[in-house]
C-alpha cells in the first residue's frame, strides 16, 4: 500500500507521519522532500517562494514513482506542492500547466491522507511561519480533494487526536483491497 499525507504547513501531517510509522512497522517512510533537500546542501528562500515550490514539485514528481516499494508512506505529495504554487503565484495557471503530471503521480498511489486545518485549530501557525499562505493552501487542497472524480486516488480526509487520525487511517486501509 503506497501512502501519502497531504496537507498544508502545521496541520499535524509530520507528526501523523511518525505515529503511523510507528504503528506500521513495515512501511518504508519517505521524509517531506523540502527537508531532504535541505540535508543535501540546497538552499531555499526564507520563506520558500514560488521557485522553490516548483523544484520541490518537479522533485517530488520524480520521486513518487521510484519509491516503489510495496509498503510506503509518504510525507508530502506532488499535490501539496503544486498548492502552494497555485497560492503563492495565484495563478491557476499553474494547475493547468502541472495538473496532468501531478494526476498522473496520484496514480500511483493507494491512498492520499488529507489533513486539513480543523476548526477550532488545535494547532496554530504562528506569524512567522505565513498563516495566510497555510490557510491559501488548506482551501486550495480542500477544494482540490472535494471535486468528484479529480484526484485518481482513494481520498481520506483525516480529522481528530493523533491517535484518531492513526484510527482511521488504519480503518481504511484495512477496508482496501490488497
Amino acid at each position: 500500500m503506497r501512502i501519502a499525507v497531504s496537507g498544508a504547513h502545521a496541520t499535524g501531517k509530520s507528526t501523523l507521519v511518525a505515529a503511523l510509522a510507528a504503528a506500521l512497522r513495515d512501511y518504508e517512510v519517505v521524509d517531506e522532500l523540502y527537508y531532504d533537500l535541505l540535508a543535501t546542501g540546497e538552499i531555499f528562500a526564507d520563506p520558500p517562494g514560488a521557485e522553490d515550490f516548483q523544484l520541490l514539485l518537479d522533485r517530488s514528481l520524480a520521486q513518487l514513482p521510484t519509491r516503489s516499494g510495496p509498503k510506503v508512506l509518504f510525507d508530502r505529495c506532488p499535490l501539496d506542492y503544486l498548492a502552494y504554487l497555485i497560492a503563492l503565484a495565484g495563478a491557476p495557471r499553474h494547475r493547468d500547466l502541472e495538473w496532468e503530471r501531478v494526476a498522473t503521480s496520484l496514480a500511483g498511489l493507494d491512498l492520499l491522507v488529507f489533513v486539513a486545518i480543523e476548526h477550532p485549530d488545535p494547532i496554530g501557525c504562528p506569524a512567522t511561519e505565513q498563516p495566510r499562505l497555510r490557510v491559501r493552501v488548506d482551501r486550495i487542497l480542500k477544494e482540490i480533494v472535494a471535486a468528484p472524480g479529480v484526484i485518481p486516488v482513494s481520498v481520506l480526509p483525516v480529522a481528530g487526536s493523533v491517535e484518531r487520525r492513526v484510527a482511521q487511517v488504519r480503518a481504511r486501509i484495512a477496508s482496501l483491497p490488497v
